[in-house]
């Protein structure tokens, strides 16, 4: 049956796909973006645009809505650092206003792009939804705050609400992909190089505890990723905040990425090694069984050369729009 969605953020890039996901299941899609981050060439064809905040959702949402996905959060851990009031303002009292809108035009179903971020340093690996939460950056701080507002909107208004929290994004679904800028993604900037738009990657640490001593990462494909968002969609009960990481529950090391992104484009990919970046834990592997349990989700594109593959057709086509 076709329902009726408000996608905050759906210019950006996981909202995007999500959007799309939801047009090709047959729903009535609205994208409410503020494009301060997102890009108007990313909505997809289809999806009713509203160029706006989240702090003004009360001026588009009414009951005719049958659930929120909610995107539009910034999600740079460097600016949240130097400019956390910009983080909380945005990811916490944004948020507020949307719980608020939803609460007062009855929509009482939500979807919320949670992150790995906020177990800050992981205790045991893989991590699970009942590891520590301890951010280290206002950013991770944030998402765990909007978290916590969540539970609370659930227990009090009988909010269906899911948060995914999740771990490396990458890949691209047809025109949606990375539009970053800056860019601070490993795929992309990899990419970046064998482009000739960047000269060199840049390794932070070769002497971590790790098989080939750089940081290992779990990859999730961004079409995988907005499957578990349709999932729990259906999955979401009043009263209820399920939290559910997603990842591959594999890892790959930095050079494991560059090594692939060298055999999938054919192009050389020089490398620095650069001193350990503060706060780069050396594993970071997700447990999804939560999700597999509670969504009935699994990846099924969690090949890292199909990974790259589909990030490097992205990145080919639309070289001259990233910026747009």
């Amino acid at each position: 049956m076709s329902k009726k969605y408000l996608v905050t953020g759906g210019a950006g890039y996981v909202g995007s796909v999500v959007a799309a996901h939801l047009l090709e299941a047959g729903h009535e899609v609205t994208v409410l973006d503020d494009l301060s981050t997102g890009h108007r060439v990313g909505v997809p064809e289809g999806a009713h645009f509203i160029e706006g905040r989240i702090q003004d959702a009360a001026k588009w949402l009414d009951a005719s809505f049958d659930a929120v996905l909610h995107f539009a959060a910034f999600s740079q851990v460097g600016e949240s650092v130097t400019h956390p009031e910009k983080y909380w303002c945005n990811n916490v009292g944004g948020t507020m206003d949307l719980l608020a809108a939803m609460r007062d035009a009855d929509v009482r179903t939500l979807v919320f792009s949670s992150t790995a971020a906020t177990y800050g340093e992981p205790v045991s690996t893989p991590i699970t939804e009942t590891d520590p939460t301890a951010p280290t950056s206002p950013y991770g701080a944030s998402k765990l705050a909007v978290d916590h507002m969540i539970s609370g909107e659930a227990a009090a208004h009988g909010l269906a609400a899911v948060s995914l929290r999740y771990f490396n994004v990458a890949g691209a679904y047809g025109s949606c992909g990375e539009r970053h800028d800056p860019e601070s993604h490993l795929i992309p900037l990899v990419l970046q190089v064998a482009q000739g738009r960047r000269e060199a990657i840049s390794v932070f640490g070769d002497d971590y505890p790790t098989p080939d001593g750089t940081c290992v990462r779990d990859y999730i494909h961004v079409a995988d990723l907005a499957e578990a968002h349709l999932l729990a969609l259906d999955a979401a009960t009043a009263g209820e905040h399920l939290i559910c990481n997603l990842g591959n529950g594999n890892g790959f090391s930095v050079r494991e990425v560059i090594e692939t992104v060298r055999k999938v484009t054919g192009h050389p990919i020089p490398e620095i090694t650069a001193p350990r970046r503060g706060g780069d834990p050396a594993v970071l592997v997700a447990s999804a069984q939560t999700a597999v349990d509670r969504l009935g989700w699994r990846p099924s594109r969690a090949d890292l050369a199909g990974i790259v593959a589909d990030a490097w057709a992205f990145a080919q086509a639309n070289s001259s729009t990233s910026g747009d």
